[in-house]
């Protein structure tokens, strides 16, 4: 979780080069390039099913890659991704069978309540509207990523299926920022040194956290790493205040601890 949410607080200062989609077109197209070369998955002999399920995974993860760093762009780190861990969320509840699953889902909308509509941005503004749209887009993303995320895993050994993806959503995202990408470059006094830079952050997010979440999955039960996972808005929060100084207010804080609280008790209801 640390990793993703340093990544994406050094991804800020690209944004201002590259633009937000050339930013993250660079930094998928790196992660691309790197786990493909160590993995060399095998296409031939694979079923339309399993090409299928890895280009899903990847046409939900450049999504979620891009709409997210819209977001970020927009709004403080925290608030962005709360709003996007909505998605997990309601693909836990959306499994659940049980009434009282609607307590937590109640929660989770009033925390979304506290932040969109009576929390604020920076310097006491209004959150940005485009923002907000993105984070949301970026939640629906967030679940089709856990959807197909088994699936592949299932259908690929190792990192294979994950090298796959991130091919596809560095394809899928080329029409929105290779333009930007090259321009941006281009225009560097010093090209090698941002590439550089773009290696780093791509690094940090997606390539350290994936491969970890992966091997985590391997070996502790999905109960135990859901609820740690749950803990994500609020460790975004505590990057975007200490790398960014992102300060959120109390009403602020208090919609990241009720989309936390629901996360963590749908989960653990849901698994009784």
């Amino acid at each position: 979780m640390f990793a993703v949410q340093l990544g994406i607080a050094a991804s800020k200062p690209l944004f201002g080069v590259l633009g937000v989609g050339g930013a993250t077109f660079l930094r998928l197209v790196v992660a691309a390039g790197l786990l493909l070369a160590v993995t060399r998955p095998r296409l031939r002999g694979r079923s339309r099913r399993d090409l299928g399920l890895a280009v899903l995974l990847g046409v939900a993860s450049a999504g979620m890659t891009l709409l997210f760093a819209g977001a970020v762009d927009r709004l403080p780190m925290g608030t962005a991704s709360t709003i996007e861990f909505l998605g997990p969320l309601a693909v836990a509840l959306a499994l659940a069978r049980r009434l009282s699953h609607l307590l937590w889902a109640l929660l989770a909308g009033g925390g979304v309540v506290l932040l969109t509509l009576l929390g604020e941005g920076s310097g006491g503004a209004r959150l940005d509207p485009a923002g907000l749209a993105c984070a949301f887009g970026a939640a629906a993303c967030y679940a089709g990523y856990i959807l197909f995320t088994d699936k592949v895993g299932a259908a690929f050994k190792g990192f294979e299926g994950l090298a796959v993806s991130f091919g596809i959503s560095a394809l899928v995202l080329a029409p929105f920022g290779a333009a930007d990408a090259w321009h941006g470059l281009a225009s560097a006094s010093a090209p090698a040194l941002l590439l550089l830079a773009v290696a780093g952050v791509a690094m940090l997010f997606p390539v350290i956290p994936y491969a970890l979440e992966m091997t985590a999955l391997r070996r502790m039960p999905q109960r135990v790493f859901s609820v740690i996972v749950s803990l994500d808005p609020a460790v975004s929060a505590l990057v975007g205040l200490v790398v960014l100084h992102q300060l959120l207010g109390w009403v602020q804080v208090a919609g990241i601890g009720c989309v936390v609280a629901a996360s963590v008790g749908a989960t653990l209801t849901a698994r009784r």
